[in-house]
């Protein structure tokens, strides 16, 4: 009789799953943009993502390859030449972007916002005939730099205030001028420092008794005289988005760069909330990459380890199963909340928004923090990308506008409240 066998033949390895997951029907536009950002992701920004983390530089061979590949202009229309991908479509190319290179993915976010901004959500919104044609008009030329010329914005929000949450007026300030406007102040913070060829800014129209209803949205070339980058950048993750302080001195703004209407920014902030949720897409790559490393790597297969199994160990598989859990709620209500966005959203829709940009960022580090447990001592090696994943996981709730704080505040009032009440005296 002939021996046994010592182990059954192969079954196969790991194939790490949609980010939309398998159950999810995706639309012909929408499959061909993920398997974009899944090639570029798996044999582009996943092997440099080591060296740009760990040197605190700009993506800028990644952003090489998104410019070749047309994502730059993901969210243009396709009247002007863009794929005029829709909020759904954008958030899961970005969060598959996000498992691979989650530095690429938050900077991607901050240009991809100025195209979705002046897009599909400015086309929601209310405007003048003559409001419109303007608009019409100052947007071909940004969507054409973007599509023709391969050139990138940033959006930098935060000041050090109460502005970037929407509860002051932007500190930075555009006084109107003949042809345009001079703009003075900082933002600090500032993803793409140095490296975006447009500052896609939010700033203050100059006059006496400016409100947030003042706001305006600039695009400030970087090149212009007053135009500084300022400080150093050594956080503790998202390291690549090179976030160092923008300084704005009497730097004249031609009126051609205003990105919306005066005005209209406003209305924006109140009518389409979904437009402040971008940045945690990115979180929902950074926690599908954790679990998929972690399965990867107690299966064995991790490129440039040992083939060693850890599998069969029940404690593995209790913290691969509250892994898989905690990352099939957060998909859920990632995906729910992408498919909900549009204008004037109801109160509900609005809650659940709050709550799966807050749940997604707690989830993400949650998620890694399980990973990094599971997987023991290795996963602090700066050689294997979970230790990365870790730190950068962290950072989703400290951002603005929507910090997890934020979110957490907002929810509580707004479930208590509908617009308009307020209590007789404050009750402690």
């Amino acid at each position: 009789m002939s021996a046994l066998p010592v182990s059954s033949p192969s079954a196969g390895r790991y194939t790490p799953p949609s980010i939309a997951g398998d159950y999810s029907e995706l639309t012909p536009q929408q499959t061909e943009l993920l398997a974009i950002a899944s090639r570029l992701g798996r044999e582009k920004f996943a092997p440099r993502a080591q060296q740009i983390d760990r040197d605190a530089v700009f993506p800028f061979d990644n952003y090489a390859d998104l410019r070749e590949a047309g994502l730059l202009g993901i969210c243009v229309p396709q009247a002007h030449g863009g794929w005029g991908a829709d909020f759904a479509t954008y958030v899961m190319t970005a969060a598959e972007i996000g498992r691979h290179c989650g530095a690429t993915a938050l900077t991607l976010n901050m240009h991809v916002s100025s195209t979705m901004w002046t897009g599909f959500i400015a086309d929601d919104l209310d405007m003048t005939p003559e409001q419109r044609a303007n608009h019409e008009a100052h947007r071909k030329i940004h969507y054409q730099r973007v599509v023709g010329e391969g050139k990138v914005y940033s959006q930098p929000f935060s000041e050090g205030g109460a502005a970037a949450a929407g509860k002051a007026p932007f500190g930075t300030l555009a006084k109107k001028v003949e042809g345009g406007y001079l703009v003075n102040g900082k933002k600090i913070f500032a993803s793409l420092a140095g490296a975006a060829d447009y500052y896609g800014i939010l700033c203050t129209l100059d006059k006496p008794g400016a409100t947030q209803r003042d706001s305006l949205y600039l695009a400030v070339d970087k090149n212009l005289e007053g135009v500084s980058v300022t400080g150093d950048w050594d956080p503790l993750g998202m390291r690549g988005t090179v976030s160092r302080t923008l300084i704005f001195k009497d730097v004249f703004v031609p009126e051609i760069e205003r990105l919306i209407p005066e005005g209209v920014y406003a209305q924006a902030a109140l009518r389409w909330p979904h437009m402040f949720a971008t940045l945690s897409p990115t979180y929902m790559g950074i926690a599908q990459a954790a679990y998929d490393f972690t399965v990867q790597y107690l299966r064995g297969e991790v490129p440039g380890t040992p083939p060693v199994k850890r599998r069969m160990y029940p404690t593995k598989q209790i913290a691969v199963a509250e892994m898989k859990v905690r990352l099939e709620q957060t998909r859920a209500i990632f995906l729910q909340n992408a498919r909900a966005a549009r204008v004037d959203p109801s109160k509900e829709i609005r809650l659940g928004l709050y709550a799966a940009h807050y749940t997604i960022m707690e989830n993400a580090n949650e998620i890694c923090r399980l990973a990094v447990r599971t997987c023991g001592g290795q996963s602090m090696l700066k050689t294997l990308p979970l230790e990365r994943m870790y730190r950068d996981s962290r950072c989703g709730s400290l951002m603005l506008p929507w910090t997890a704080e934020l979110c957490i505040d907002r929810l509580g009032r707004e479930c208590l409240y509908e617009p308009g009440e307020q209590d007789e005296q404050a009750v402690l």
